[in-house]
């Protein structure tokens, strides 16, 4: 009896130890050099490819089926999925952390970074830390200010300009802090930034541009157009070649959005002859979809001789995104 008693004690030990094994090595992240391999999208730019990037906003809260699922759908389609962090200064999940899963799902994630939220260290801190966790792709930008937010007494930082930003990243990538000191580990990064071709004062966008691109901007996502003019406006003025361009591109789902557009974002001009096309069009739904999804296809065939790519931000058209870019010519299923 005693020793059956022994043998029992033992055997629910090493169960427990086994268990808890086991629990502990699935939490356990591998080292970044076991991390799914992808084509980067550095890589696909860098040799020519005309390459499509879109954008997802991680959610308010932790349930990431929603934001699974579209990034299942699209992994085939495009080259690079952005991550917003807390759009319109409205909190959400802190994206690197979604970035590093969607990487697990073969996804290649392009992590924006605000000066909003962080100071330099905080900032330099949260490049590192992406970096580790696999991520090559980041955006700066200036961020939403929070009073706009859904946290209106939150203190805003803006401690470093966009350019600044860019600056500490690439002296990351060299080796060095900000402030000089030397790290323990290089980052790989492909430093990205926002430029705005449609900007009412062409001659302060083309400076900001350039000192972005001084600073190591390597890619720029712009702000959506609907002519190319301006596009071939913005290229003439910067005459440069060593940033990847990629024009963004917001299909329009019906005139009342494309007047919302014209009033409420700086730098976008729908054109009244396209929103007249989308008036006539109103009284059918199917006709709106059809419209929107042409009209995205053309812009995209249009820019296509003057840029690297295209950014589209579908705002909630993501399951649309196939059939832009079948009509555009860049993709054939």
């Amino acid at each position: 009896m005693g020793q059956s008693w022994i043998f029992g004690l033992f055997c629910v030990t090493l169960v427990t130890l086994v268990t808890r094994v086991t629990r502990v090595t699935l939490v356990t992240f591998p080292h970044s050099c076991d991390f799914p391999q992808m084509t980067s999208l550095r890589a696909k730019i860098h040799a020519g490819q005309f390459v499509v990037t879109t954008e997802l906003t991680p959610p308010k809260g932790i349930d990431l089926s929603d934001i699974y699922a579209s990034a299942d759908a699209l992994k085939d389609v495009v080259d690079g999925i952005n991550l917003t962090e807390s759009p319109r200064a409205r909190m959400a999940i802190e994206p690197t952390a979604v970035a590093r899963l969607l990487i697990e799902r073969g996804v290649e994630p392009i992590v924006q970074f605000t000066a909003r939220d962080r100071n330099r260290i905080a900032l330099q801190s949260d490049i590192l830390g992406a970096a580790a966790l696999g991520i090559r792709n980041v955006v700066f930008m200036t961020g939403d200010n929070p009073k706009h937010g859904d946290h209106p007494d939150a203190k805003p930082v803006f401690d470093l300009q966009t350019a600044q930003m860019i600056a500490a990243a690439r002296s990351l990538t060299r080796g060095r802090d900000l402030a000089g000191n030397e790290l323990k580990g290089a980052p790989d990064l492909f430093i990205g930034a926002t430029a705005n071709p449609g900007a009412d004062n062409l001659s302060l966008e083309v400076e900001n541009s350039r000192g972005k691109i001084d600073a190591g901007a390597q890619f720029f996502q712009t702000q959506a157009l609907y002519d190319t003019a301006l596009l071939l406006r913005y290229v003439e003025a910067l005459r440069d070649d060593g940033v990847a361009l990629l024009v963004g591109i917001i299909p329009l789902k019906s005139a009342k959005m494309a007047r919302w557009l014209n009033a409420n974002v700086p730098g976008i001009r729908v054109p009244e002859a396209l929103i007249a096309e989308m008036d006539a069009v109103a009284a059918d739904t199917n006709a709106e979809l059809r419209l929107g999804i042409d009209t995205a296809a053309r812009i995209i065939r249009e820019v296509r001789p003057y840029c690297a790519g295209v950014h589209l931000m579908t705002m909630g058209w993501e399951k649309h995104i196939p059939a832009i870019l079948r009509a555009s010519g860049i993709r054939e299923r």
